[in-house]
């Protein structure tokens, strides 16, 4: 059970560090954080596993050019809000509601949805991100409580039911539309570093679906 709940500590964290991405620019610090051993070291040991080995080796990549790329930090965040800031026409806008209407429009279904999750497990936003719940950053915050939250749990009966908790929030809730709003930030993001990051959330789903059957 302890084996269990360290690795459930390092799969919170991964989401919460995917959440931070979507939900504000990256600063000049956190750029600079990128180039330092201690998250290369992190990203060459996500990039050990297959299914994540193709993400992580584009994700490096656009870092290595982003070395180079002048103004690094205004053109990383001109491309923040290219893709998750204007029309949905002209982004890749982060919000279910955006690819699980049925109008294509902003509604309020899913925002109520998650609204109501978030209420029932007494989990609050933080005040900077002042977005619809079903804005992606939150919902993979969110993902991340649940998964730290089952942490106080000492029977393994219990830390099932958890983990069939977090699969079907990982498929009702993320799985219906994070693919297709990958593929769609992927064809607009022509520098490539969102793009690869969508590549990696997709397939960090994925296998994280299949960790969560095999347990």
């Amino acid at each position: 059970m302890q084996e269990i709940k360290v690795f459930n500590e390092k799969r919170a964290e991964i989401y919460w560090w995917l959440s931070s991405l979507f939900s504000k620019e990256l600063s000049d610090k956190e750029i600079e954080q990128y180039h330092s051993p201690q998250i290369r070291a992190f990203l060459g040991g996500l990039g050990e596993n297959a299914g994540l080995n193709a993400a992580v080796t584009h994700l490096v990549d656009a870092l290595n050019r982003l070395m180079d790329r002048e103004d690094a930090r205004l053109e990383l965040a001109a491309d923040f809000c290219d893709l998750f800031l204007k029309s949905d026409k002209d982004s890749a806008l982060p919000y279910a509601s955006v690819y699980i209407g049925q109008t294509g429009l902003l509604n309020d279904t899913p925002a109520q949805a998650m609204a109501e999750l978030l209420k029932k497990h007494g989990v609050t936003t933080h005040e900077t991100l002042n977005e619809p719940a079903d804005h992606l950053a939150i919902e993979l915050d969110f993902l991340g409580h649940l998964i730290i939250r089952s942490n106080e749990l000492e029977k393994e009966a219990h830390m099932e039911r958890a983990f069939a908790e977090q699969a079907a929030f990982i498929q009702t809730h993320l799985m219906r539309w994070v693919p297709q709003f990958a593929t769609r930030c992927q064809s607009l993001d022509q520098f490539g570093f969102y793009a690869a990051v969508t590549e990696l959330l997709v397939a960090f789903l994925e296998l994280d679906l299949a960790y969560l059957a095999d347990e």
